[in-house]
């Protein structure tokens, strides 16, 4: 196994009197692909710069290989002190990097350059710390939710761009689709410790539940075996007359063993409140426009949602997605056309913004409207505390205010104000935003347990395919097509993924298939780098090397006496094939888009 260019070995940091990470370790090694996961508030960002060397751990090591280059991507970008979006990209290049590859990914995330940092969006920010960061093609990859505020036409670039790099990778997402894609192995970060995978986060969850539920069996037979111990005390010590101190001190260790025993974090328990029933037409819309200094959002636009529904709504940032809900909601009033609610319809919404938490009030407050100590949940009457702690909120939490919350708990937060108002029709906008993974199947479960009709906008793809019975996706120019089915139905009926508006979409950024195009270079870049033209003239020689050193390992691995002989070289050979064949492809893959980029620059 190659030497690894990253390794961190029992990590331990306590914060705020608790252990957050007992023990933890990564390992990375060359062109790795591995995704990070586990519940909010798990240290997995914190982990994570501790990799990054950003955050010094109480205990443990951390070891990085002399000259290997790890470039490392926050939540959070810090945009400050620089003038432009280039000079900020630019900014995180070291001597010898290619400046043109950074206009290159400013271009093709839709950015001019010349932006300035403080008048960028969320989407904006994340675009311009994502070309800081994959611009200098660094060893290693560290990337925190690198998905956040994208629409989807820039998750499938990034996806795509991600695929195609020759970077390891450590991946913190809460995106389904985004995971299964990227990763060969996943790291569980679990009560401070992690355990590895070495398969990517497709088969993650299976292999997940089975070790928990191991961890419940041995936890009952802990129990028994504690009261078998006490039932030889009752009984065996006085018929004996006599103690074993030897039986006494393994009662005491088992005892201490199980009060030491940290058991899984609970799971968020969601109820929704019912409603009364809606009519069997919840809402008609029939040739319906809204246009906004004459750019059409909304275009003739007409449908029919009946009771039970339930609907995706997709589309690039800005296409206007949320104007369309709010039309179809009654929210907004068209510029043209007609919008009927159906009967009886008791609106629920869940607030993509944020807009309604204000940072000073207190989460007993958020949650009961600052009127007394209960909620009224499906039809009954809980404590505050009891509600708060459906959702993973401590008794300690009560008084503490809005503003202290991390984007999870804000995430969980609105969804407890959210399923605890009264309603037939569940408007969600975004509601996947900083959620984990266990909360987001326990919120796929009640969508699909809810007996009224949902309305949702989301760039989740996997969170789409498991909710929706339809996807009402821009056309672009303000028209919108109803598709039967989830997001990756809609794929396959229109041929492609949602396309990217304004400049992203002149840069081709959204392609579901392979990177982006190697003539989406700037216009301005006349030669190539010294560092590319060396590459143009190297890597056909490395790949006839490789060609033999596959060839040479195939035939090895051809001899049927192999692994019955030496069960460990035939492991090694194995995985070197696999390494030998994966460079192979990377360098073929370098090769033909050095090529297509000289023969451009010859014409």
């Amino acid at each position: 196994m190659a030497p690894p260019l990253l390794l961190l070995k029992d990590v331990r940091l306590t914060f705020g009197g608790r252990p957050l990470l007992d023990g933890a370790e990564i390992s990375v090694s060359a062109g790795e692909r591995l995704g990070l996961v586990g519940r909010n508030g798990s240290g997995k960002s914190t982990l994570l710069k501790i990799a990054a060397g950003l955050v010094e751990a109480d205990g443990g090591s951390r070891f990085v290989q002399p000259g290997a280059t790890i470039r490392y991507l926050p939540q959070e970008p810090d945009l400050s002190g620089f003038a432009t979006t280039r000079a900020y990209v630019e900014g995180g290049l070291a001597p010898g990097d290619d400046e043109h590859r950074a206009s290159y990914l400013l271009m093709a995330l839709g950015l001019t350059g010349e932006e300035a940092p403080a008048t960028l969006s969320g989407g904006e920010a994340r675009r311009a710390a994502l070309a800081r960061t994959l611009a200098p093609e660094p060893d290693i990859l560290l990337l925190d939710e690198p998905t956040n505020h994208l629409d989807l036409p820039a998750i499938e670039w990034l996806e795509a761009e991600l695929r195609n790099s020759r970077s390891a990778l450590v991946l913190i997402s809460h995106d389904r689709r985004f995971l299964e894609t990227l990763t060969r192995a996943t790291l569980w970060l679990d009560r401070g410790r992690t355990r590895k995978l070495d398969k990517g986060f497709g088969v993650f969850e299976a292999w997940r539940d089975e070790q928990l539920a191991q961890e419940e069996l041995d936890r009952h037979k802990l129990d028994r075996q504690i009261e078998r111990e006490k039932d030889w005390l009752r009984y065996g010590v006085t018929a004996r007359r006599k103690r074993n101190m030897g039986r006494l001190r393994a009662l005491d260790d088992l005892r201490e063993k199980r009060r030491t025993q940290r058991k899984a974090q609970g799971s968020v328990q969601l109820t929704v409140t019912e409603g009364s029933t809606s009519g069997a037409l919840v809402v008609e819309a029939k040739n319906v426009s809204k246009a906004y200094d004459d750019r059409p959002i909304v275009a003739d636009f007409s449908t029919r949602i009946a009771r039970g529904d339930r609907i995706g709504l997709v589309g690039a940032n800005g296409a206007g997605k949320t104007t369309l809900l709010n039309l179809i909601t009654g929210a907004l009033a068209p510029d043209e056309g007609v919008i009927r609610i159906g009967a009886n319809v008791e609106i629920a919404t869940l607030d993509q913004k944020r807009a309604s938490l204000d940072p000073s009030t207190t989460l007993r407050e958020a949650l009961t409207h600052g009127r007394g100590d209960t909620v009224e949940v499906g039809g009954q009457t809980k404590h505050v505390v009891s509600y708060m702690k459906d959702f993973l909120f401590g008794p300690e939490q009560a008084g503490s205010p809005l503003s202290a919350l991390s984007g999870g708990e804000r995430g969980r937060l609105l969804l407890a104000r959210a399923l605890a108002q009264p309603s037939n029709l569940l408007v969600l906008d975004e509601p996947t935003n900083d959620l984990d993974l266990e909360t987001l199947d326990l919120l796929q479960e009640m969508i699909g347990e809810y007996p009224g009709t949902v309305i949702l906008v989301s760039h989740d793809r996997d969170f789409l395919d498991r909710t929706v019975d339809a996807v009402i996706a821009s056309e672009g120019d303000g028209r919108w097509q109803e598709y039967a089915g989830g997001y990756a139905d809609m794929v396959n009926q229109r041929g492609r993924g949602v396309d990217a508006r304004g400049p992203a979409a002149q840069q081709g950024l959204g392609r579901t298939k392979g990177a982006a195009s190697p003539s989406a270079q700037p216009a301005a870049r006349k030669k190539l780098s010294f560092k590319d033209q060396h590459a143009l003239e190297t890597l056909p020689k490395r790949i006839q090397t490789l060609e033999a050193e596959i060839a040479k390992l195939a035939a090895k691995l051809a001899d049927p006496q192999l692994y019955a002989k030496d069960p460990k070289a035939f492991a090694k050979t194995s995985d070197d094939l696999a390494k030998a064949e994966a460079e192979k492809a990377a360098s073929e893959e370098r090769w033909l888009e050095l090529e297509m980029m000289r023969e451009e620059l010859a014409g």
